[in-house]
C-alpha cells in the first residue's frame, strides 16, 4: 500500500487543535497493526518558529522550498488565516499543490485559504460558526452549509470549528482505509467520533 505524504500547514497564529488534531489522527493511524500508511509532517512558509494561537511555540519539519509533495494537505483555521489569505506566496504555494494532491482539507477559518486559491468555486463549503460571513464573501461561488460538521466534494473536504477536525479526518482515514481502520483509531484515542454528522455514508 502507498504511504501517503501528509502536509499539516502552520502559520502564526494557527489554532492549535485544528493543527494537531488531525496530525494526531494521520500519525496513530495504523501504528497498532504496523500499516503505518501516512507520513505526517508540519510545513511553513520560512521554517523559523511559529507562534500559535495562545503563545504556543512549534516550529515546522519543512518549508515551503524543501516540503516532499504532498498528497494530502491539511489547511487549518485560526485567526492568523485574515493574514495569511492575503499572502500571495501562500496562496500560489497552495494552487501548485492542489496540482498533485489527492486531497485538500480544510479546518474551521482554514476554508477562507481555500477559497481565496480559487479552490472551493461551485463547490460546498463549511467553517466556523463565527466565520460563515466571511466566508461567503470570500467565496460568493461556494454554497456555504455551517449546519454541517465537515463536508465531502470529492478532492477538497471541510470541517467546521476546532473539534470538527478530528471528524474529518477519521472521515478521510475511513475513505481511504476503510471505516474499520478509522473506528480503531478513534477507539485508541479515546474519542467519539461523530460518524453521522456527514453528507457522505460509507
Amino acid at each position: 500500500m502507498k504511504k501517503r505524504n501528509v502536509a499539516v500547514l502552520i502559520f502564526d497564529e494557527v489554532e492549535v487543535l485544528d493543527f494537531c488534531g488531525p496530525f494526531e489522527v494521520f500519525s496513530v493511524t495504523g501504528k497498532r497493526d504496523n500499516s503505518d500508511p501516512f507520513n505526517v509532517y508540519t510545513v511553513a512558509q520560512h521554517h523559523q518558529l511559529i507562534l500559535a494561537r495562545n503563545a504556543l511555540c512549534v516550529k515546522s519539519h519543512f518549508d515551503f522550498n524543501n516540503c516532499p509533495t504532498p498528497d494530502i494537505l491539511v489547511v487549518p483555521g485560526g485567526f492568523g488565516t485574515r493574514k495569511e489569505m492575503n499572502n500571495p506566496v501562500l496562496i500560489e504555494w497552495i494552487r501548485e499543490v492542489n496540482k498533485k494532491a489527492e486531497l485538500m482539507l480544510s479546518v474551521c477559518t482554514g476554508a477562507l485559504i481555500l477559497a481565496k486559491a480559487g479552490l472551493l468555486d461551485g463547490l460546498s463549503a463549511t467553517t466556523h460558526h463565527g466565520a460563515v460571513d466571511l466566508l461567503k464573501e470570500v467565496a460568493p461561488k461556494t454554497h456555504v452549509d455551517a449546519s454541517k460538521r465537515f463536508i465531502d466534494n470529492g478532492r477538497v473536504i471541510l470541517s467546521a470549528g476546532i473539534s470538527a477536525g478530528l471528524d474529518m479526518s477519521l472521515h478521510v482515514v475511513a475513505k481511504l482505509l476503510g471505516k474499520a481502520q478509522a473506528i480503531e483509531t478513534a477507539q485508541y484515542m479515546e474519542y467519539r467520533w461523530e460518524t453521522d454528522k456527514t453528507d457522505h455514508d460509507f
